[in-house]
């Protein structure tokens, strides 16, 4: 059986005098990743799963300690490197599941074309086909954002800051580039990521400390819901 790697992970709307006050002092010390583009940034479509019942949608807003949710992640446009990601929390602790995924196969899903993931070696493949099956788990949702990411090795942490979220509404159309995007509530909002295994090193506490801003559940799934 497949060992979880669980990680703490804590969330902060921030304003923008925050962001760069934390941003102008992250970055004498972190690295950025090197994924990122020129600007330290990159964009981010998913497209977010749920069923009929929106048990996703109702598991975050409730804010179960133990919840799951499942999508289709690529970066800056760039159809070669997509990803089936699970995404979810045991004890308050976050896990992640992924596995590649090609355009036709997501294509197929999408369309509900699933027979074929039936016979796949791959775990997360079948776990997503023995959902979309018996729990009528269907790709609900358009997510768009630009993140810009910084990683501190000590401790395997990870700072990102998310900007600019948008969804597609009821679109499907993960490839379509010309999908219309509507803002969501948080689109001027920065949401900051902080990230870590076993322990969160005191320099990093240190920087990201906002005086009594509190942690919060923000979830950019639940912010682009709100419009269907």
């Amino acid at each position: 059986m497949e060992r979880l790697k669980l990680r703490h992970e804590i969330k902060h709307e921030i304003s923008t005098s925050d962001y760069i006050a934390v941003q102008h002092r992250l970055k004498y010390i972190a690295g950025k990743d090197p994924n990122a583009d020129q600007s330290g940034r990159y964009k981010i479509r998913s497209l977010y799963f749920d069923n009929v019942d929106n048990k996703a949608l109702k598991e975050k807003i409730i804010g179960l300690n133990n919840r799951e949710k499942f999508r289709i992640r690529y970066y800056n446009g760039d159809t070669r490197h997509i990803k089936l990601e699970k995404k979810g929390k045991i004890n308050g602790l976050c896990y992640k599941k992924s596995t590649r995924l090609t355009v036709e196969q997501c294509e197929q899903i999408i369309s509900g074309d699933i027979k074929w993931m039936r016979f796949s070696d791959d775990l997360l493949l079948l776990e997503l086909y023995t959902k979309m099956n018996f729990q009528q788990l269907r790709p609900r949702i358009l997510v768009d954002y630009v993140r810009e990411p910084y990683i501190y090795k000590p401790g395997n942490v990870r700072i990102t800051f998310d900007s600019g979220i948008k969804t597609g509404l009821n679109s499907k159309e993960l490839f379509n580039q010309q999908t219309v995007s509507m803002n969501t509530h948080a689109v001027n909002k920065i949401i900051m990521e902080v990230k870590f295994d076993e322990f969160l090193p005191e320099i990093i506490s240190d920087i990201i400390q906002l005086g009594q801003r509190q942690s919060s559940a923000f979830s950019k799934y639940a912010a682009s819901r709100i419009f269907g």
